[in-house]
């Protein structure tokens, strides 16, 4: 029986606490100083710096995170992944849920399906890089595996937990460290992300290619109804903020059972499949939208129970939430380690994915390139929730095609997404000729995946030419 004065009774509930407190006071000095009001940089992504500041000098003073001292249970740190993780997750679904504004033509499924093309073709890209610079670091440093470089592709372009799961992995394989390892290039990715995507911004803004009109912002919010004649009523028996809610917690509790049930059948990859959870969230989710759409048609279901504009709230209080403990429970000593290597590897990842994106935008996004851009740079380099706050910076009401891009690419993504997780997995098993292997595979499958992506301009330039 808990006392509610324990410490584990107020865990969870002061950390969010100091989240949020965060957010608060990062909003004021956006506001109020100059500079950072013009900096561009998402209100989220300073709460979080401002926060990891304190617990690196905190650290730095006592020896201790601050988010594992008593007052936060003892281990704050896990309980800040835990959110990032879920955050990621429940942003998703309500995305998904929430009614498409626009039919998804010929046109619409080609530019989801060349988004879904370019984020595995740019994980081939960063892992083609990283294995480039683990093979010749391996030779001057003897506990450097050479196929350590290849995790490069998981911390950027999945995130935290992947970059941690392929390290442990790779630990076992003789990288020591290999733990902080995968997570120090996640860090990395993530700064190159906020900091990389807020210094080209500011670039962009300073030429005129976007401008920030909070009239128009509003605007067009109030254009966005929290009611509409065809919906439950916003206070009848029940809240409707708390039927959106209940349908998110739904069909995450859904998602939870199709990966524990595939673990089952699956043991091996249990860590991948539960790594992947807003995969398949989007995928529950797209599933449940089509029946309520089928059964709202058949007149089984006489209102509409998804309301837009809440969805579009509790995702953007997900992605707020998940980036500021995203970025609270980066731990910088994890840098000790092979650090003139991760340096490496974190500027040139962070180069080569910049140019790498940008040229396939301008390419294949030519109405929208901006917001592509900076939504898959942010995903790629950080996380999803990342490309979500850059995106928000150039399309504050998600009025672009981009926010589908990111939620619907999630199935071409998986589809040739999932033989990089073998590869990935094959790659450390018998030193240099495995790593070897593993690259010539990398550079084979971008080449096709890049023939599958510039497809329409390939055979479009063979039919002129003959």
């Amino acid at each position: 029986m808990n006392n509610f004065w324990d410490s584990n009774v107020w865990t969870l509930l002061l950390i969010i606490a100091v989240l949020l407190i965060s957010l608060l006071v990062a909003n004021i000095l956006k506001k109020t100083i100059s500079f950072l009001n013009k900096s561009l940089i998402p209100t989220s992504v300073l709460a979080g710096i401002i926060l990891l500041i304190i617990t690196s000098v905190f650290k730095a003073i006592t020896g201790v995170s601050l988010f594992d001292t008593d007052l936060f249970g003892g281990n704050g740190t896990g309980v800040l992944e835990i959110i990032t993780y879920h955050g990621l997750g429940l942003g998703f679904i309500a995305m998904t849920l929430k009614e498409s504004k626009k039919k998804f033509d010929k046109q619409r499924t080609a530019e989801i399906f060349n988004t879904g093309v370019t984020t595995v073709s740019t994980y081939l890209v960063q892992a083609l890089v990283g294995l480039l610079i683990t093979i010749g670091f391996s030779f001057l440093i003897s506990d450097l595996i050479p196929a350590s470089g290849i995790i490069l592709c998981f911390g950027y372009g999945q995130g935290t937990g992947q970059a941690l799961n392929y390290g442990s992995t790779y630990q076992e394989y003789g990288l020591v460290g290999g733990r902080s390892f995968g997570l120090t290039i996640a860090a990395l990715g993530f700064l190159s992300a906020s900091i990389g995507g807020v210094i080209y911004l500011n670039i962009l803004k300073k030429k005129g290619k976007i401008v920030v009109n909070e009239e128009k912002i509003y605007e067009a919010m109030n254009n966005e109804r929290v009611e509409n004649v065809d919906e439950i009523p916003t206070n009848g028996s029940i809240d409707k903020m708390t039927v959106q809610v209940a349908l998110i917690i739904m069909v995450y509790a859904i998602t939870y059972g199709l990966m524990y049930l595939l673990s089952l059948l699956l043991p091996s990859f249990r860590a991948v499949l539960f790594g992947l959870n807003f995969l398949f969230g989007v995928l529950v989710a797209t599933l449940f939208k089509l029946l309520f759409n089928l059964f709202r048609n058949k007149g089984i279901i006489k209102k509409k129970y998804v309301n837009s504009y809440l969805m579009n709230r509790i995702s953007g209080f997900a992605f707020d939430l998940m980036i500021v403990a995203g970025i609270a429970a980066i731990q910088l000593d994890f840098i000790t380690n092979y650090w003139y290597v991760l340096l490496i590897l974190g500027v040139v990842g962070a180069v080569v994915t910049f140019i790498y994106v940008r040229f396939v935008s301008r390419k294949l996004f030519n109405d929208y390139w901006i917001q592509q851009f900076f939504a898959m740079y942010g995903m790629l380099t950080g996380t999803a929730s990342t490309g979500m706050i850059l995106l928000r910076e150039v399309d504050n009401n998600f009025e672009s095609p981009v926010s589908d891009n990111l939620v619907y690419q999630n199935l071409p993504a998986i589809i040739f997404g999932f033989p990089m997780m073998l590869i990935a997995a094959f790659a450390p098993k018998d030193g240099m000729r495995s790593t070897l292997i593993t690259l010539g595979i990398v550079v084979g499958f971008l080449i096709v995946l890049n023939i599958i992506l510039f497809r329409s301009k390939i055979f479009k330039k063979k039919k002129v030419e003959e």
